[in-house]
């Protein structure tokens, strides 16, 4: 399923895609699920990463497993209610959601755009035209860095959910192929900065090897 967004002003689209996990990487997640905006809150930080991933030019998504609408705990309408509200607080703090695509299913119904299942990356990337192995996922559970790697994005793995504290202990016993970030703040400079560095690697292979000032 998904919700649309304002789309960005990028002439001509980028092909570059973050995608973000919602609960526990743009707000705080909840043992049982959250069912209404009255749930629904921030994580410090998040607006204005965000924000700053839109001003930079990044078409930004998120992507989020939502089975409280089939467990029953939460209606599509409330599901979709939450989102318009948090569209509108991102666009208030100058941030841009082009879209939201969310999976209703629960693990029992073994369907295909259940993350660690790459279907909703897949689905975006044809419909908005990204190049996944060029694109982003960002994430708090190992299942998200799950699906990532399985469309070929380049993966960051925050530790704001509530296993946070746990997948870094484990992060530092077995490290996986994934950058590990406290937040979404870190996470967006980390993308930032690798973009950054590729775009004046390109200027310098365009110029023959040489720095441009």
């Amino acid at each position: 399923m998904d919700s649309i967004g304002r789309i960005g002003n990028q002439k001509p689209a980028s092909k570059v895609g973050v995608f973000l996990d919602r609960d526990g990487v743009i707000n705080e997640e909840r043992s049982d699920y959250v069912k209404n905006w009255e749930e629904f809150r921030f994580l410090p930080g998040a607006l204005q990463a965000i924000a700053s991933l839109t001003k930079a030019g990044f078409r930004v998504f998120v992507i989020s497993n939502q089975s409280a609408i089939n467990r029953g705990l939460a209606s599509l309408e409330e599901v979709e209610e939450i989102h318009r509200r948090m569209n509108k607080e991102i666009e208030r703090a100058g941030g841009v959601i082009e879209a939201i695509l969310y999976c209703p299913h629960t693990p029992e119904e073994n369907c295909e755009c259940r993350k660690p299942r790459p279907g909703l990356l897949k689905r975006g990337a044809k419909t908005y035209g990204l190049e996944l192995e060029r694109s982003y996922l960002v994430g708090d559970k190992l299942s998200d860095i799950g699906a990532g790697q399985a469309a070929g994005c380049h993966c960051v793995l925050v530790q704001t959910g509530i296993r946070g504290t746990q997948l870094a202990s484990a992060e530092k016993s077995n490290p996986g192929n994934y950058r590990l970030c406290r937040d979404i703040s870190e996470a967006a400079a980390w993308i930032l900065q690798i973009e950054g560095e590729n775009s004046r690697s390109t200027i310098r292979s365009a110029h023959g090897g040489s720095s441009v000032d």
